[in-house]
């Protein structure tokens, strides 16, 4: 099995190593692949530093060639691609396909973004003094990617990298790394020069361990849990290697009670299961206001109550199954724990009888829910939605402040004065108003607190694989 891409080359992991690629709807082995370790990081990373040499001296426009050509390939190919997004990581069809056209839509922003990476003159204090500002490629970046978005996730930060001139050593999720040698197909079929990009699917332990301790690679971007990240910020002293991580969220709901219930109620079935809930800015903890809370909370149960389950082949289907059987027990295991803390499952939180097989569970909605309880205080990253009341805007925001993670928030109101207060006043990276997706292409994408540093998307997750560098002229 050849399933590593180093120096431009398919190859298999040094020491043979292989694991079976599961499909979580059906529980079959999609396919046996090769399994990296510390050695062929090693391996790479030298092909990267190589291949940088050549590859940070091309201009941006060259480079944006590459890049607006495998988008190209991308968007071409989308049904292909979808189709196995789906087989290896359970969402819907459509929710694969739209975001295949949202990785594409990355490599052509960062191909055009590139050639606006612009320095800037510094007027000086002295007539004999010239002061400019330019901004350079960094070097050899590690990325390490999540599972719940195969492409979006590695699109946009190795599109953003390449864009920037450097070469990137890539670790996408074991468990869904389909959609990742796709991507490496587009690029190769664009032209990328070898030692360029260079992809491992293996062992994160040793491959993180290995980019820590080699000085050659400059940075590590890192997409998953907050324990992750801080591992990473302790081991990347021993090279004092760069991070952005972009870790948990918690993200709460602030609904206020001048708004149409009924559509807010409905809205919020779909964007709270989207990707069964696996995405880390999901709005999680629903802070209802008191006066709509139990017409809300009936509305609600009634629309997540009709949501199909299934697999994501299947026509009509809203939630596929959760990635890995250990994800679902621990979704399982949570509502077991919510029960004990006196949460009402108001609907779903079982397993569906009629599928046997796959990582599936029934969409829950959870009420009678305080502050102190597990729903309130933890990362779901599952198909559980809770809900919480509120008495006033004070009360809304202390409680939506209350958590370790600032990635994330949502507020629903028709009052202007209400939406600028109440946005100014939480603690975290994006706040999204009256409407469910805040993030963009073209926007900074980051978390406050313990949900991580740096930005990817937009400009700044351009800036973030460059270096500034001052230079003086002196004695003119």
């Amino acid at each position: 099995m050849n399933n590593l891409f180093i120096n431009g080359e398919w190859v298999e992991s040094a020491d043979k190593q292989q694991f079976d690629l599961i499909n979580p709807a059906t529980e079959e082995k999609i396919s046996t692949l090769s399994f990296a370790n510390g050695k062929d990081c090693h391996n790479a990373i030298d092909a990267a530093a190589n291949a940088f040499k050549t590859w940070s001296r091309t201009t941006a426009y060259m480079r944006a060639e590459i890049l607006k050509k495998a988008a190209a390939y991308m968007r071409e190919h989308v049904d292909l691609l979808a189709k196995d997004m789906v087989t290896e990581s359970g969402k819907p069809y459509a929710e694969a396909k739209g975001e295949w056209a949202v990785a594409a839509n990355l490599f052509e922003w960062y191909a055009e973004e590139a050639k606006r990476a612009y320095g800037k003159i510094i007027p000086t204090n002295r007539p004999d003094k010239r002061s400019s500002v330019i901004w350079q490629s960094m070097g050899v970046i590690g990325v390490i990617t999540a599972w719940n978005f195969p492409a979006y996730n590695p699109a946009r930060a190795w599109a953003a990298a390449l864009a920037a001139g450097c070469t990137v050593v890539a670790k996408p999720a074991e468990n869904t790394p389909l959609s990742a040698f796709h991507i490496v197909h587009a690029l190769v079929h664009a032209g990328l020069p070898k030692g360029v990009l260079n992809l491992l699917i293996g062992d994160a332990a040793s491959i993180g361990d290995a980019m820590l301790g080699n000085p050659l690679l400059k940075k590590i971007s890192f997409t998953g849990s907050t324990r992750v990240g801080k591992l990473l910020m302790d081991g990347a002293s021993r090279t004092h290697t760069k991070l952005s991580l972009e870790l948990g969220g918690n993200a709460p709901v602030l609904v206020f009670d001048d708004v149409d219930v009924a559509t807010i109620a409905k809205a919020a079935s779909i964007a709270r299961f989207r990707n069964n809930g696996q995405v880390c800015i999901a709005p999680q903890r629903f802070y209802i206001h008191k006066n709509i809370y139990k017409e809300f909370a009936g509305l609600l149960t009634q629309y997540v109550s009709q949501l199909k389950v299934g697999s994501g082949f299947e026509e009509g289907v809203n939630v596929g199954p959760l990635i890995t059987k250990k994800q679902r027990d621990s979704i399982v295991e949570l509502l077991e724990k919510t029960k004990k803390e006196k949460g009402e499952i108001l609907t779903g939180g079982q397993i569906p009888s009629h599928l046997s097989k796959g990582y599936f569970i029934q969409p829950a909605v959870v009420g009678g829910l305080d502050q102190s309880s597990s729903l309130a205080r933890q990362e779901i990253f599952g198909p559980i939605l809770p809900l919480f009341s509120f008495n006033d805007m004070d009360d809304a925001i202390t409680k939506a402040n209350d958590t370790e993670y600032g990635l994330a928030a949502f507020v629903f109101t028709n009052n202007l004065q209400t939406a600028i207060h109440v946005s100014e006043r939480l603690e975290f990276g994006i706040v999204g108003i009256n409407e469910w997706a805040p993030h963009g292409t073209e926007s900074p994408f980051g978390g406050w607190k313990y949900s991580g540093q740096g930005h990817e998307s937009g400009s700044e997750g351009l800036y973030e694989y460059m270096e500034k560098k001052l230079i003086s002229i002196g004695g003119l």
